[in-house]
């Protein structure tokens, strides 16, 4: 790819150094970090910035939904923010309030425009070009998550099995974390807890998309078969598949099963080259059942 962030040339200069690659998210997959995150640090923001007091219930239902509990998981934020006032303009509870979730006409324009990073550079990058006081309103509210994040969410260790499963990969494949979240915040995380050393580049918002991280760092420097991601979301999923490269699972709510079956079984798997197929499509299976579409007030 001729074009992509400048923060990113770190990932297309890497030189493979094993013949095996593995990108891994971070919260929610390598840490326990997704429910403190969004429980404790987005949605209260969402709540404040937006003015959605009066719907303050059904806001966090609906952003828990997005965020945690459905296909959406591990979206960008943007397009997650977005998703949450949809939602909320749908409940017939909040239609009965007389009460107008925001439409965010401008801030809908900067997701749709592909030319800038999806991270609060990229929306500042973009308003120097479209002032607009809705985006005044949405560059307060990602600063007050990350703020927040910075304050709140420390001392949450790896879940158990990353850090063994890191170790064993440590002499026979290249990796990198392949995360939406601010790398500051990545490389605060993965340094406390000592498994920066496990890994060649540490990948977020602002090297762009996550199926980006991976054709920069991967494309056409191994062999297909010998590239894995590892995630808990079906974007990680789609990451994957957009560079045609494996995918493993950490299923939402079986997150210490999942690592361990890594280490016990599939990573031996993934180096012998037997995991695609069968056994992948069974993983995959299993993982796409817990994470539903429609939310549990429309059931």
């Amino acid at each position: 790819m001729s074009t992509y962030p400048a923060a990113a040339r770190v990932l297309a200069e890497l030189e493979p150094q094993h013949r095996f690659f593995v990108g891994i998210d971070s919260d929610g997959c390598a840490f326990d970090t997704m429910e403190v995150k969004h429980k404790e640090c987005f949605i209260p923001n969402i709540i404040k910035h937006w003015g959605l007091q009066p719907v303050a219930k059904y806001a966090r239902e609906a952003a828990e939904f997005v965020n945690l509990y459905s296909r959406w998981r591990g979206i960008n934020r943007w397009p997650a923010l977005v998703m949450v006032f949809d939602l909320l303009r749908e409940r017939p509870e909040v239609q009965g309030r007389k009460f107008e979730p925001p439409r965010a006409p401008k801030l809908r324009e900067f997701i749709a425009d592909e030319g800038f990073a999806k991270s609060n550079d990229g929306l500042m990058t973009y308003m120097a070009r479209c002032p607009d006081p809705e985006l005044e309103t949405a560059l307060a509210w990602t600063t007050g998550v990350n703020e927040a994040v910075a304050e709140m969410v420390h001392g949450v260790p790896p879940f158990p099995w990353v850090r063994e499963s890191l170790r064993a990969l440590a002499d026979k494949a290249d990796m990198i974390v392949v995360s939406a979240t601010p790398v500051e915040a990545l490389a605060k995380e993965w340094k406390e807890h000592d498994l920066a050393r496990f890994v060649r580049a540490i990948a977020g918002q602002e090297m762009g998309k996550k199926s980006l991280h991976l054709e920069l760092a991967a494309g056409g420097k191994y062999a297909s078969e010998h590239v894995l991601m590892i995630g808990d979301a079906p974007e990680d999923m789609k990451s994957a598949r957009a560079v045609r490269a494996l995918f493993y699972p950490i299923n939402p709510g079986h997150e210490e099963a999942s690592w361990k079956r890594f280490h016990d079984e599939s990573l031996h798997r993934f180096l012998r080259g037997t995991y695609a197929g069968e056994y992948e499509a069974a993983l995959v299976a299993e993982f796409e059942a817990i994470l539903p579409e429609v939310p549990p007030w429309k059931r």
